[in-house]
């Protein structure tokens, strides 16, 4: 771990906070994703890194599709890098679904913004304790869960980010 994947573009694609942060010194907004096979969940944090907020839950369609709506979203917000859920097994190793947000992260290079790869690990657990104590009924957590998660991995990343804890 922590060392940057080559891609087709300039982009950085790593799993270390230290060179992620390096790629954007002057911090901005960021955009996570909490990649399922069927949905894509969002969030975006402020330019400072202080908050995370949950944003959409996105149908997972066809790739180009699916990079045309976050280049769009990535436009709209003025995102300056995108943080990408890894989905580790609890032991810490790499499975299918480690290699597959991986090759997400690489076919999103080509936007040209870093890329940081999250320990997701416990994020759609503690998504949803937060909204069960928010008293969500669960019908309505199902279709928020998703943003949710991306919210708690990108509220875990920009604390580690801000904060120095490297």
């Amino acid at each position: 771990m922590g060392q940057a994947r080559p891609a087709r573009s300039c982009a950085l694609i790593t799993d270390s906070a230290l060179e992620f942060r390096a790629a954007l010194p002057g911090g901005g907004v960021l955009l996570a994703l909490d990649l399922g096979t069927k949905t894509i969940g969002t969030a975006l944090c402020d330019a400072g890194w202080r908050f995370a907020s949950p944003g959409k839950t996105l149908p997972r369609g066809k790739f180009t599709a699916d990079k045309a709506v976050l280049a769009a979203l990535i436009a709209a917000r003025g995102a300056a890098g995108i943080v990408i859920g890894l989905p580790l097994n609890m032991d810490g190793s790499a499975g299918p679904r480690v290699q597959a947000s991986r090759a997400y992260a690489a076919n999103l290079a080509p936007l040209g913004l870093p890329i940081l790869l999250w320990d997701e690990r416990w994020s759609t657990q503690s998504a949803e304790a937060g909204l069960i104590a928010q008293d969500i009924s669960r019908a309505r957590r199902a279709e928020r869960i998703d943003a949710a998660a991306a919210a708690v991995i990108l509220q875990a990343a920009i604390d580690t980010l801000a904060g120095g804890g490297f």
